[in-house]
């Protein structure tokens, strides 16, 4: 099984997938509507990884990082 954030663009980088599947964040859906600190305070997640995931998010209709 992979420990990788599988729903998560790519240009989020391996490194902040599997970060944000570390804690149990393993859907895109899952942090939609989430703050940018809240995600940059993970381990891992920077914010190229954050500008990739707002890219994605914002393709889906999803709601926006705060």
């Amino acid at each position: 099984m992979h420990d990788e954030g599988v729903d998560f663009p790519r240009a989020a980088g391996r490194p902040a997938r599997r970060a944000l599947a570390a804690v149990g964040l393993r859907e895109l859906a899952q942090v939609a509507g989430r703050s940018r600190a809240e995600l940059l305070a993970i381990h891992g997640v920077g914010p190229r990884a954050l500008d990739a995931i707002e890219a994605a998010l914002a393709e889906r209709g999803l709601r926006p990082l705060t």
